[in-house]
């Protein structure tokens, strides 16, 4: 029975050592792809990065980490807040009035030629600025994914290498354990 439950503690060792080096080595793909696709995309942060991120971006600073896109979204929405007035999608109607005002009521939007409400655009803008920053808020977390895939990964092979010593050199007795010696103090 023994002899079992040693092979079952090399085969867990195994296991989890094996799973360690899949999860470090999927970890470090995956944060090398999110910035493989950022330095493709060739973002560069413009010159009031500095204080709409606190410093985390410089002007000139190249877009090539999660966390740098992170900090990029957030310049996109004090762009965006800064060209609506500080409204943002839901807080805008819909159309827009002859004197440019916005609208959610059709009856009161300026019309096209063809008679249609004058959309407005701005609102359009919040769209885009979404999807681009959920991009780039998606690129971060993915990092983050790939950050933890490889602290687990160092984990389980630090545990299965943990299991296989314990293995050899309790379960099999491989290793010499130090035996107690008495010292004859008579007590």
């Amino acid at each position: 029975m023994k002899k079992l439950f040693a092979y079952g503690g090399i085969a867990a060792s195994a296991i989890l050592i094996a799973f360690g080096i899949g999860a470090i080595a999927i970890g470090a793909m995956g944060i090398s792809d999110v910035r493989d696709e950022l330095a493709e995309q060739a973002i560069v942060a413009g010159d009031d990065a500095p204080e709409l991120t606190d410093g985390r971006l410089q002007a000139g600073d190249k877009i090539t980490t999660g966390s740098e896109a992170r900090a990029f979204a957030d310049i996109m929405e004090a762009h965006t807040l800064e060209a609506t007035g500080g409204k943002r999608y839901a807080e805008m109607g819909r159309y827009l009035t002859a004197d440019g005002t916005d609208t959610s009521d059709e009856s009161q939007a300026a019309k096209t030629e063809d008679g249609r409400p004058v959309e407005n655009g701005l609102r359009n803008m919040w769209v885009t600025e979404t999807a681009l920053s959920t991009a780039l808020n998606t690129a971060f977390f993915a990092e983050r994914v790939g950050v933890f895939s490889v602290v687990m990964g160092v984990a389980l092979l630090l545990t299965g290498i943990g299991f296989l010593v314990l293995t050899l050199g309790g379960a099999l007795g491989y290793a010499a354990l130090p035996q107690r010696t008495s010292t004859g103090s008579g007590a």
